[in-house]
């Protein structure tokens, strides 16, 4: 397929090079910026433009990978004299029907990952949630999300949405706390480095365990000697102190809800 990428961050670049490699041509990089529309066209192949009366209108697909908060501005130019091509957004958390009025088909393509420019990964493993307005533009996800990954499954709008907010807990969050103890860590002159086994290990867990199966820890015990002696060392932090008991509330009820033998 011929593809044009409206965006160049850290998605756009990933996604193209997996195209790329499965053998679709990009034709043109559009980015705010010079900079990184040349970047990702240096990668990708396909012209880069900064301008969007620039953009060609013979491509099979247009594939929004920008902000949330921009794609209702952009939508209305992209989509204009190209009508009946296909046209994409890639965010977990925007309806499809943002493209109603301004495109014959369109759709969602949200492949569930968090992505960075210069860390390459695996998309054969990425399950690719995808979503159309009909048969042209289902067929043409389906398409190119097979080309790449062997997980590809339709979801609504509705139900992406949920797997967006899990992906947020997964993920986001989970990083966060990484901060969080970097930062406890840092204070006192540790390397965040000795934490990377504990890490690993965690994460390996819940491969072969829940993820209630594999939790650890004071707060599943409720070992309040211990919540709240940690919780001291936190007053100077009235914000990470309160993360800390929140968590601790939140384990120890879904510990008892769930009645751990």
């Amino acid at each position: 397929m011929k593809i044009i990428f409206i965006g160049a961050g850290n998605l756009a670049t990933q996604l193209a090079k997996a195209l790329l490699n499965a053998g679709h041509d990009i034709i043109q990089v559009y980015s705010r910026t010079k900079a990184s529309a040349s970047v990702l066209a240096t990668i990708a192949g396909g012209a880069p433009t900064t301008d969007l009366e620039e953009i060609r209108k013979d491509a099979d697909l247009y594939i929004l990978a920008v902000k949330d908060s921009v794609l209702g501005d952009i939508i209305p130019q992209i989509c204009k004299g190209r009508e009946d091509r296909v046209f994409v957004h890639t965010a977990g958390s925007m309806p499809m029907n943002i493209f109603q009025g301004m495109a014959l088909h369109y759709g969602v393509f949200y492949p569930m990952q968090t992505f960075s420019k210069n860390r390459d990964v695996e998309f054969a493993g990425i399950p690719v949630f995808i979503e159309g307005n009909d048969h042209l533009s289902l067929q043409t996800l389906h398409r190119m999300g097979e080309s790449i990954s062997n997980r590809v499954y339709e979801l609504s709008t509705e139900d992406r949405k949920y797997l967006h907010l899990a992906a947020v807990f997964a993920c986001n969050f989970v990083n966060h706390c990484y901060t969080l103890s970097s930062n406890i860590l840092s204070a006192h002159h540790i390397p965040f480095d000795v934490m990377l086994p504990l890490i690993d290990e965690t994460a390996a867990k819940v491969h072969d365990l829940t993820p209630f199966e594999a939790q650890t820890g004071p707060a599943v015990r409720f070992d309040e000697n211990v919540i709240r002696a940690q919780a001291a060392l936190l007053k100077n932090n009235p914000l990470t102190k309160d993360i800390y008991e929140r968590m601790s509330m939140s384990i120890h009820r879904t510990n008892m809800k769930n009645k751990r033998p």
